[in-house]
């Protein structure tokens, strides 16, 4: 199970798996892109997802969705980050899950409107992690987790 936390400068992931009905940890990180360009930006996103999905063979996938932001440019952004990495999943065969912010953090928090520590620290401990994991993969395995939740 690959999850997603998409962004323009910065792109979460987590894999995850399920034995006995358990959520075991596997990996996460960040895809980081440099001031670059936007579309270079794009297309280090659509590799760095396809490495992934090469290297861990997930067998499907969970994508946070853009949430409403008073910054259109921001926005517009994000919405392309997200998009080159449903691309991504969608050419290596993954079905696709999507799923909103706050249907996130309460799957994980109990609260869908949780703070970023507290994702973490859940994360932290659903997954009997030694060490918190870094904001953008903890939200990626978090999504990952909302997903075991609901599907």
């Amino acid at each position: 199970m690959l999850g997603i936390d998409p962004g323009s400068r910065l792109t979460g992931f987590g894999i995850i798996e399920i034995h006995r009905f358990k959520a075991v940890y596997v990996t996460s990180g960040c895809i980081r892109m440099q001031s670059k360009p936007m579309p270079l930006r794009l297309q280090e996103i659509y590799t760095g997802i396809s490495q992934i999905i090469e290297q861990y063979q997930p067998t499907l996938s969970a994508i946070e969705e853009v949430f409403m932001s008073r910054n259109a440019a921001s926005a517009l952004k994000l919405g392309q980050a997200r998009g080159v990495a449903i691309v991504a999943c969608v050419q290596q065969g993954l079905p696709v899950h999507e799923y909103a912010p706050t249907k996130i953090k309460k799957a994980v928090v109990g609260n869908g409107h949780a703070d970023k520590v507290q994702v973490q620290h859940m994360v932290k401990i659903l997954l009997s992690l030694s060490n918190t994991p870094q904001e953008d993969a903890a939200d990626a395995l978090a999504v990952a987790l909302c997903h075991t939740h609901h599907a």
